[in-house]
């Protein structure tokens, strides 16, 4: 699977970091796959929900950025510009890694004042410097 091929080859040249959120999705669904996901982010670190945050993923929602049932999507951006994170990986292709949405989650992050994550795919960092 390529996104385990990104994890154990290309996790290295990156400083990698995770969400709250991420630790909470890491968490649901059948219980000994959410042990070896817990187990495989356990010594990254979390990213915290900054009031920035916050009010930017609500602009991004409300500015039709993202669809306005798609608030963790939203947050998962936020938090990401709120700490100035270069990349966002995703396989969420419907609405963040998604080059029409693109535009409109720059502009939004731009009014705000922070840097809008480059979101993408495991697959478009396989090959090259970080």
């Amino acid at each position: 699977m390529l996104t385990r091929s990104w994890w154990d080859y290309r996790k290295p040249a990156f400083s990698v970091y995770i969400s709250e959120l991420v630790v909470q999705e890491a968490k649901s669904g059948d219980a000994d796959a959410a042990k070896a996901r817990l187990d495989l982010i356990s010594d990254l670190p979390v990213l915290h929900l900054k009031p920035i945050a916050s009010a930017l993923a609500k602009d991004l929602l409300v500015q039709g950025a993202l669809p306005s049932k798609t608030v963790e999507d939203a947050l998962h951006i936020a938090i990401c510009a709120s700490h100035a994170i270069e990349f966002m990986l995703t396989w969420n292709c419907k609405h963040l890694a998604n080059a029409r949405m693109r535009p409109v989650i720059e502009r939004v992050c731009r009014v705000h004042h922070l840097p809008a994550p480059i979101i993408c795919t495991p697959e478009e960092l396989m090959e090259g410097p970080p």
